[in-house]
Order: C-alpha cells, then sequence, then structure tokens
C-alpha cells in the first residue's frame, strides 16, 4: 500500500506538475506586471491596511449577518494557516533538507498573484442560490467561464474526496499528536473532543465558521509568531550560517557526486513547492471558493486580500516554523527522533520550556481546528453544486448534504488515529489532482482579470 501511494505521489507531483505551477504564476507575475512585488504598498494598505485604520467592523451593506471581507479572510486563513504551517514544515525538511525553505519561498511569491487570479475570477462568476447565498468558485468558473460543465463537476469531485484529507484528517492527525506529545492525552480520546466541537461550530453555518474564524486566528497567530520570534532571536548568533545552509543546498548540485546531488535536490524541490502549496493552497482554487461569502466587494479587492493571505501563511508563518527548527537542530548537532507536530514542539521546548511548548502546542492546536471548520465549508459548497448537477430532488440532496456532514467528521475522527505518512500522502495526493483543471482553467480566463493600479 505504501508503495502504491508513494508511486502516485511521484507521478502527480513529478517535475511536469512544479513546472505547471511555475509556468501558471510566472505567466500571471508578466501580465500583472509583478504586481505582487511593485505594488506590495497597495495591496498592503487595501487589506491588513484596512484592519489597523478599523474600516472593516461591520460588513459594508451594514447588516451584521452578513460576512465582512475581513471575516471572509480570517476563514480563508483558518483554511490555509493549518497544519501546513507547523507539521508540514517540519516534513518538508525532513524530508527535503533546508533548501526545502527557499523553495517554499519561491512558491509563495509565485502562489500570491495566482492567488489573486483565482480569486478574482471567483468574484466575477459568483451567483446567488435559491437562498439568497453567494455560490462561488472553479467550478462556477469552469462552468460559466469555460462552458465545461463536466470539469466543474470533475473538480468538485475532487474538492470534496481533498476535504476528508486535507481538510480533516490532517489537521486532526496534527491535533492529536500534538496533544498526545504535550499531554499524553490518547489519539482516540483527542479524536472525541476535536470532532464534537467541529460539529458544534459546523452545524451553524458560515455565519458561525466566519465569526469563529475572526476570533480564533488574530489570536493563535500573534502567540506563535511572539514565541517564535523568542526562539529565533536567541539563537541569532546562528542566523547568517542557518540562511546560508538554505540558499546552499537549495542548489546542492555541488554539494555530492552525480546522481546523488541531482537526487537530493530533485526532493528539495518537489517537497518545498508541494508543502507550499499545501500551505498556502495557491493555485488549487480553494481561495475562491472561500472568498465567495464577503459581502459588498470587488474582485480587485477580493484578490489583493488572498494575495495578503498566502504571504503572511508561506512567508511569514512558514518562514518561522522552519527558522526554528533549523536554529535549533543546528545549535544541538543531533537530528531529533521526532517528526511532524512533535518535532516541532520539542524545537520550541529547548528554548523556552514547558510553558512555551504548551502555548505553543495550543496554537498549533487551534491552526488545525479553524482549518477544520473552514475546510468543511469550502468541502459542502462543492458537494451542493455536484448535487444540483447530478440529483435534481431536492429532499435527496439535503440528505445527501446531510450525509456529508457525517463523513466528514467520521473523517476528523479517524485522522486522530491515523498513521502520519498516509494521511500526508493521500492529502498531497487529491491536493495535485485538483490543481490540474484549475490551473487549465485560470491560464484560458486569466486574460479576463484586471488588476489594481500601482
Amino acid at each position: 500500500m505504501d508503495s502504491v501511494l508513494e508511486t502516485l505521489h511521484l507521478m502527480i507531483w513529478g517535475p511536469w506538475t512544479l513546472i505547471l505551477f511555475l509556468a501558471v504564476g510566472l505567466w500571471f507575475t508578466i501580465c500583472s506586471g509583478a504586481f505582487q512585488i511593485i505594488g506590495i504598498r497597495r495591496w498592503m494598505s487595501e487589506t491588513i491596511g484596512t484592519f489597523w485604520r478599523g474600516e472593516e467592523q461591520l460588513p459594508k451593506d451594514g447588516n451584521p449577518n452578513h460576512i465582512t471581507p475581513f471575516q471572509t479572510a480570517c476563514t480563508a486563513l483558518a483554511a490555509t494557516i493549518g497544519t501546513g504551517n507547523t507539521v508540514g514544515v517540519a516534513t518538508a525538511l525532513t524530508a527535503g533538507g533546508p533548501g526545502a525553505l527557499f523553495w517554499m519561498w519561491i512558491s509563495a511569491l509565485i502562489g500570491m498573484i495566482t492567488a489573486y487570479v483565482e480569486t478574482a475570477l471567483g468574484q466575477q462568476y459568483r451567483f446567488r442560490g435559491p437562498d439568497g447565498r453567494w455560490i462561488c468558485g472553479p467550478m462556477i468558473y469552469m462552468e460559466r467561464g469555460l462552458g465545461l460543465p463536466w470539469m466543474g463537476i470533475l473538480y468538485a469531485v475532487l474538492v470534496v474526496l481533498s476535504s476528508m484529507g486535507m481538510g480533516s484528517m490532517v489537521q486532526s492527525n496534527a491535533i492529536s499528536g500534538t496533544l498526545f506529545y504535550s499531554a499524553g492525552l490518547p489519539e482516540w480520546v483527542s479524536g472525541f473532543f476535536v470532532t464534537v466541537l467541529a460539529a458544534s461550530v459546523i452545524l451553524g453555518g458560515i455565519e458561525r465558521i466566519a465569526k469563529v474564524s475572526e476570533r480564533l486566528i488574530p489570536l493563535s497567530a500573534g502567540i506563535y509568531i511572539l514565541f517564535s520570534l523568542a526562539v529565533i532571536l536567541s539563537c541569532y548568533e546562528i542566523l547568517p550560517a542557518v540562511f546560508r545552509m538554505v540558499f546552499q543546498q537549495a542548489f546542492s548540485f555541488r554539494s555530492a557526486t552525480g546522481g546523488i546531488a541531482g537526487f537530493a535536490m530533485t526532493r528539495c524541490l518537489r517537497y518545498g513547492l508541494s508543502r507550499g502549496v499545501f500551505s498556502n493552497e495557491a493555485g488549487l482554487g480553494s481561495l475562491a471558493v472561500l472568498h465567495g461569502a464577503a459581502e459588498r466587494t470587488s474582485a480587485e479587492e477580493q484578490g489583493m486580500w488572498a494575495m495578503f493571505e498566502v504571504f503572511f501563511d508561506t512567508i511569514v508563518v512558514c518562514t518561522m516554523t522552519a527558522l526554528v527548527i533549523l536554529c535549533i537542530t543546528y545549535t544541538t548537532g543531533v537530528p531529533p527522533r521526532y517528526d511532524g507536530a512533535a518535532l516541532t514542539a520539542w524545537c520550541f521546548s529547548q528554548r523556552i520550556g514547558e510553558v512555551g511548548e504548551w502555548l505553543v502546542s495550543a496554537a498549533m492546536t487551534v491552526f488545525a481546528f479553524a482549518t477544520i471548520i473552514a475546510w468543511y465549508y469550502l468541502g459542502k459548497q462543492t458537494a451542493e453544486y455536484l448535487l444540483t448537477k447530478l440529483c435534481p430532488w431536492m429532499s435527496i440532496q439535503k440528505l445527501l448534504i446531510c450525509l456529508y456532514t457525517g463523513l466528514y467528521l467520521a473523517a476528523v475522527f479517524a485522522g486522530c488515529i491515523c498513521r502520519l505518512e498516509v494521511v500526508w500522502q493521500i492529502s498531497d495526493i487529491w491536493n495535485g489532482l485538483m490543481a490540474f483543471p484549475n490551473l487549465f482553467a485560470l491560464m484560458l480566463l486569466g486574460k479576463q482579470v484586471k488588476y489594481p493600479h500601482r
């Protein structure tokens, strides 16, 4: 079974996939005049700048039951700031070496403009359903923009499957791993409590998911960044050596001979880019769905929020995690026997002790839980779209949505007791499959997207 999954992973995340991600991102970088770099002051001002100026307190239509652009951004960040920032980074560094961090930066830099394009297209083609709520996502612009409803159905199927892996199992697996390492809590106990808490939130719909995300993400991200900086600054004297190691191993053609060096370089690039995509989700199309609920907004505004989310997720949070791990393992000189969430928590404990370890473990748990509830909304949206195309009976549609909710919660529990390697491989496979139809649609529809003046 493991060899089959590894073969599928290599096929889907082979050189052609990485080249496709890079090519699409570079093309949109050229078309936009490198807006993600040249226009940084503009998109920073229009995103996080509005929060600091107090402009996102209520929806722009004044209805407190509607979703604000800031709440939408927090929900999208909840979906992206998860185990990719902690477990994913640890796994990437373990499998691909320190140079994987460099390729995570590249994936973020290129992914920022890809996220802008897919989110803007989602806003352009979204429409209200019979219940008055927005229906949005790549399946919509595939159907209405490209005129290919079969592609929209294919994409929706992949998202539903991916929600059972990346959205639920991977996140709950990280929670159980963190709680077992920090508190010795059995996996089945973690699974029970996480499943019950997730059910209490997701059954309240997008309004409750957005409100919970708005409260969880800023607080947990702030705590995590604060303690990450404490660890990194305590190792300030070795930071130049750590960065030098990252850049050298990112291009390690001469660090060994022949095929060994080439293989090391390939693993470094593959794990860096795949974990970067797993973390920020740029190119997968999920951001287009998550931004669809925002009221009284524009395609450009939501596109800039998507850019900020990719920047914050990978350039800020993932880099913090990677530097903590690299600094600690560099100073100890002996690779720890831990992996995933346990490795990250262990590295923090080496500098800030048990209290810091508990606080950081709590932040990682909140990250993963926020991702679970956000990905439920993502999977439910695509499941509803899928059912409207395949099942004409409303009563059966409602029954099947209830079934999806039950299966999602079951996947949350199952993720707590599954092996980490299997869960990650399955999730990576679904991630890669989601990307192909979405990137194809972006290349054909990207010319319709307008970019703000810098």
